[in-house]
């Protein structure tokens, strides 16, 4: 038992020395004598680099990116149907309706017409098998595409949780001033564009936005930038409260000239297979082709 002494302002306790632990066979036995000078702190991050180290990189699989998503597509990996939904409560006024803050309203949704029309294209994509093998519906969270969303997820036995609400990318085309007036003023939006891709409809202040057919290429494009890198061999539906959002964005997948999407408009309710075939064979850029010997030189 060790001694112990006693003072009146401490308590000391000698202990015995404790001789240390003869080193293993597999040690070192020429160690330093300050052995704990030896040694530098070991860090996470440290042990991190060294396990990274240890592993054979014949075991790490080679990402495979995707790459930016382009127009025309080299490749689609989904399949796609794109659906405008039916009539709805201010087209059968024949009331232009695009400002984004009414877009949830209830004035926003399906007419009885557009109800009928949403019906009739559900059932189009049953015929056509779109669902048979299940599906992913992305609708506008505008009032009528997404009323046509549960219509088709309904006949087609999607189950709710497989439709997808878009917020921003598939909003009807801001058409600034023309807000709130005749649809037949439309055919004076559709002229300008075929002018030019970039040309926008007079400004407005009550927050309604005045996009041109680029603005809206951007959204469809950055949409499906998403679609094709979030699945893979998946059938999706997408569904647009208005026609241009989805003749621009067949207009891009097909190489057609912007300033014609018009011609691929759908009418309420229309229902349309994206055709891989439709696409045309990519093409790679001269700069990708053609190679230069003796830079800056390139004769």
């Amino acid at each position: 038992m060790p001694a112990i002494t006693t003072s009146s302002s401490s308590i000391t306790t000698q202990l015995p020395r404790l001789s240390p632990p003869p080193p293993p066979p597999s040690s070192i036995t020429h160690a330093p004598q300050n052995l704990h000078h030896s040694f530098k702190p070991v860090f996470r991050r440290h042990l991190l680099v060294l396990a990274s180290l240890s592993i054979s990189p014949l075991l790490i699989p080679a990402a495979t990116a995707r790459g930016l998503f382009q127009m025309p597509p080299v490749r689609l990996t989904n399949r796609y149907y794109l659906v405008r939904a039916g009539e709805s409560e201010f087209e059968s006024l024949g009331i232009i309706n695009t400002n984004p803050v009414a877009k949830t309203s209830v004035d926003s949704g399906l007419s009885e017409k557009g109800k009928k029309q949403t019906v009739k294209a559900a059932l189009e994509l049953k015929a056509m098998g779109a669902c048979d093998k299940g599906c992913w519906i992305w609708p506008s969270i505008t009032q009528r595409a997404y009323q046509a969303a549960e219509i088709i997820a309904a006949i087609n036995g999607i189950s709710r949780s497989f439709i997808v609400p878009e917020y921003s990318f598939l909003d009807a085309r801001g058409l600034g001033a023309y807000e709130g007036k005749n649809l037949e003023a439309l055919s004076e939006v559709y002229e300008s564009d075929t002018v030019s891709p970039r040309n926008k409809p007079p400004p407005i202040d009550d927050g309604t936005p005045n996009e041109s057919v680029a603005d809206v290429f951007v959204r469809v494009t950055q949409l499906m930038s998403i679609l094709e890198t979030q699945y893979s061999g998946e059938t999706i539906i997408i569904v647009s409260p208005d026609s241009d959002n989805l003749s621009i964005l067949q207009a891009g997948l097909v190489g057609l000239d912007l300033r014609r999407h018009r011609d691929l408009s759908f009418g309420p309710g229309e229902v349309r297979f994206v055709d891989t075939n439709s696409i045309p064979t990519y093409k790679q850029p001269a700069s990708a082709v053609y190679k230069c010997l003796n830079p800056p030189v390139c004769n």
